[in-house]
């Protein structure tokens, strides 16, 4: 077998056990070093010892330390029992001389207690002196003390006491320095005292109740100054009055009854009550126009409690506060004062009351802003005036909506007026309620126009429209001063004399006047020209006799109960009224003093109107005399089988001829065109009628003698139309109204056929108006009436049977002419 091969170490290698042995002894030296450096640390350090400590747990050898630490103190402990064991013989040594030493003091102690006593005995009477020196000393200085001290607090509670008398006498202001000089001149010279302590805390309390207090005189202030507003308002307005030349009794309210006031409140400092004052009136009392006109406001109301409070807050610091609270007090008291009554519109006092109430308040604020600064400013008032105008214009415009009398109207309006000037006078713009003026003139104008018509419709009412009689001058001046109206022909006429109108054209025209003359008082003192006056004046009036009049006219014009000659007046008045309307141009003029400015005067429409109420007048007198015709043509009452006439005209005709003849005499005032009309359409209405008579077609039968008779009435008909029953017809005019019905009864009683077939739709026809239709229905009426009389014998007369043969030859062309077919006429 072969021999194992060993292995050869370096020559310079050790063991490796060795080796682990060597390291493990430098790791036990290098922590032992590290260990006894920490210790060395610790007993040295004079400092915080935390970053020692750290370094000694955050290692693994924390036993380890532990143990090196126990051989440190097992080597401290030989090391001191080494030191007492060298000197342990010098110990004993001092302690020996120490008794000795004890010995020595003893005995000292036992000579100073009896030289002590000794001296205690020999110094008692002096210490007895000396303790009652020093009491007398101690109370000679508490006594100067006493006496300094109350030198330093007589001042303050001598001003105390004065405080506490302000207070009672409610001198807020003087009270307030005084408080300010006690807290900062007084009590800090006493601040050692207690009662300086209690001083000083009240006084915020002292300020409180001055503040309070003051507040309360201004409450009541404000309460005084709503209840003494008015007269204040009145006083102004009287003023502005007397300064505008206007009358000032427009401003005097009747005066108010006597009332009991509430009882004062209790005083706040002293809890003590006034006596109970007298009864007074609820305003201020009534004052004497003199003593009125020397009055401001200032003299009817005491402003020191505004002042007084406003100096009180200014100095402690809530003059904003104080500011706000007035400034709120007085917009509240603005809006009760701007609140119109439900009333109002009843009585002019009133309104009297309501702009006293509102010129008082802004006189006294104007007051305020004039003596004091900042409390109320120039935004604030006009913030003010401009609510109070638009309340002011609103309640007004309510209130007078209600109004329907015009002389309240014409009062309100210069209430109004003043009102403007009282408050220009003291600086705030008016321009808004001078154009509510304007808007209170257009109600002014229909109060007044309500009031006409009741005026008018009176006048028509009271009047018997028939002409004016007067027996005298006196009574002719009369009518013709209130009436402009000219006439040679009558002027020289003896009396009794008569005009041609009735009473209500110069009634009518003085209450247009006396409109007139109400509508220029609404002017006055609006300051404004005599163009506007004028035409405000001018289509004022042109409203009246337009729509007032011209509507009492219609109404009165349609009455059922006016007669025709009633009628007949009327229009002949309106043709008078019509040519006044140029004099009530005139009087305008006159009044208003524009008679230069003629290129921009607007013209009345009167003239118009009146045209439209003639006409109006005309047509229901057409129509009244045609409803007259016709009652007497119900009269009527033919007997159409009648084989002959009467010899003369029917009774109902007479009649109608003598109505119409008289009817016509009273139409000599009215126009002739009037006349010639109102006649022309009465005979065409009788024509007509006649006409309708023979055309009935419940009419079956007619005679020969029947239309014998017609032709009677008709020539008394024709006979009144050529009399010329009103001037203007010529040349048979009128004639020509009865000419269809003529022509008609011409063909039947003449028997003129061949005629009328022959010259049938010629111009020039002698029949021209004749139609075949009529002719064929009355035809057919007689030929009926001929049946009936001769029925049994007409076959056995050949007269009868010729006629009846004529009769059916004329029936059968008539017929032809109808039907578009014309045979020919034979003989």
């Amino acid at each position: 077998m072969a021999e194992p091969v060993t292995s050869k170490k370096p020559p310079d290698w050790k063991p490796l056990s060795e080796t682990v042995q060597d390291a493990n002894t430098l790791r036990m030296e290098s922590m032992n070093a590290h260990h006894d450096h920490l210790i060395t640390e610790i007993e040295t350090s004079d400092g915080p010892l935390g970053t020692t400590l750290r370094a000694v747990y955050e290692g693994d050898e924390l036993e380890k330390f532990k143990t090196r630490l126990d051989d440190h103190i097992k080597s401290h402990d030989k090391e001191i029992e080494r030191m007492c064991n060298y000197h342990y013989q010098g110990f004993i040594d001092s302690i020996r001389e120490l008794l000795k030493v004890s010995m020595d003091a003893a005995q000292l102690k036992d000579e100073i207690q009896a030289d002590n006593q000794s001296l205690q005995e020999s110094c008692s009477p002096l210490m007895s002196k000396g303790e009652q020196l020093i009491k007398c000393r101690r109370i000679q200085r508490n006594i100067a003390s006493a006496a300094e001290n109350l030198n330093l607090c007589l001042p303050v509670l001598e001003m105390y006491g004065k405080l506490q008398d302000q207070m009672r006498s409610k001198r807020y202001y003087p009270a307030l320095k005084t408080l300010e000089q006690l807290e900062h001149t007084y009590l800090p010279r006493v601040n050692t005292h207690w009662f300086s302590e209690t001083m000083s805390d009240a006084i915020p309390k002292l300020r409180e109740r001055i503040k309070e207090a003051s507040m309360s005189d201004l409450k009541d202030f404000l309460e005084n100054i709503r209840k003494h507003s008015a007269k204040i308002g009145e006083v102004a307005m009287k003023h502005a009055a007397e300064h505008n030349n206007m009358d000032p009794s427009i401003v005097i309210a009747s005066k108010k009854k006597l009332k009991k006031k509430a009882p004062p409140p209790p005083n706040p400092f002293t809890g003590e009550v006034d006596l109970e004052p007298e009864p007074v009136a609820e305003d201020t009392p009534e004052l004497n126009e003199e003593e009125m006109g020397e009055l401001s406001a200032q003299d009817l109301i005491d402003f020191s409690p505004v002042y007084r409070c406003l100096h009180i807050y200014t100095v402690l610091g809530d003059r904003e506060k104080f500011e706000t609270y007035y400034r709120k007090q007085r917009r509240k008291q603005a809006r009760l004062s701007l609140q119109a009554a439900s009333n109002m519109h009843e009585a002019i006092d009133h309104y009297k009351r309501y702009f006293h109430d509102i010129v008082g308040f802004f006189v006294v604020e104007d007051h305020i802003l004039s003596t004091t600064q900042g409390l109320v400013n120039r935004a604030y008032m006009d913030e003010l005036w401009e609510m109070a105008v638009s309340k002011l214009a609103a309640s007004l415009r309510t209130s007078s909506a209600f109004c329907k009398d015009a002389n309240m109207m014409l009062d309100i309006k210069k209430l109004i007026v003043l009102f403007c000037h009282t408050l220009r006078g003291y600086g705030f713009s008016v321009g808004h309620l001078l154009e509510l003026l304007l808007e209170l003139r257009d109600q002014y104008s229909d109060i007044l126009t309500r009031q006409w018509v009741e005026v008018f419709n009176e006048i028509f009412d009271d009047d018997n429209y028939t002409p004016i009689y007067v027996e005298n001058e006196e009574e002719f001046l009369g009518v013709v001063t209130q009436f402009p109206f000219q006439d040679d022909d009558l002027q020289g006429s003896a009396f009794p004399k008569r005009f041609p109108f009735s009473e209500f054209v110069p009634d009518i025209y003085n209450q247009v006047k006396e409109y007139i003359n109400a509508c220029l008082k609404f002017s006055a003192d609006l300051h404004l020209s005599h163009t506007e006056i004028d035409d405000m004046i001018r289509k004022s009036t042109n409203l009246l006799l337009t729509r007032t009049l011209g509507s009492c006219l219609s109404s009165l014009i349609k009455r059922p109960s006016l007669s025709l000659l009633q009628l007949i007046q009327i229009a002949i008045n309106m043709n008078y009224l019509e040519k006044s309307c140029g004099y009530l141009e005139e009087y305008i003029s006159s009044i208003t003093g524009a008679q230069n400015d003629s290129i921009h005067m607007a013209r009345l429409h009167g003239t118009s109107m009146f045209k439209d109420a003639r006409s109006d007048a005309e047509e229901h007198i057409y129509k009244q005399l045609n409803l007259k015709i016709d009652e007497f043509l119900d009269l009527a009452n033919y007997d159409w089988m009648v084989t002959e006439s009467k010899g003369h005209a029917s009774g109902y005709i007479a009649d109608l001829v003598a109505f119409l003849q008289s009817t016509f005499m009273s139409f000599t005032n009215l126009p002739e065109k009037i006349a010639k009309t109102a006649c022309m359409s009465a005979c065409k209405h009788i024509a007509n009628n006649l006409l309708e008579f023979i055309r009935d077609n419940d009419l079956k039968q007619m005679t020969l003698g029947a239309l014998q008779q017609f032709n009677l009435d008709l020539i008394q008909c024709e006979l009144f139309a050529a009399s010329e029953p009103v001037p203007g017809f010529t040349d048979g005019t009128l004639v020509m109204a009865f000419a269809d019905v003529r022509q008609l009864l011409d063909l039947f009683l003449n028997w003129d056929w061949s005629v009328y077939l022959a010259d049938y739709g010629q111009a020039k026809s002698k029949y021209l108006r004749v139609q075949p239709q009529v002719a064929i229905s009355i035809l057919e009426k007689l030929n009926n009436a001929d049946k009936k009389k001769n029925n049994l014998f007409a076959s056995l007369k050949k007269g009868e049977r010729d006629k009846k043969k004529l009769l059916d030859t004329v029936l059968k062309q008539l017929r032809g002419l109808v039907n578009g077919t014309t045979p020919q006429v034979q003989g």
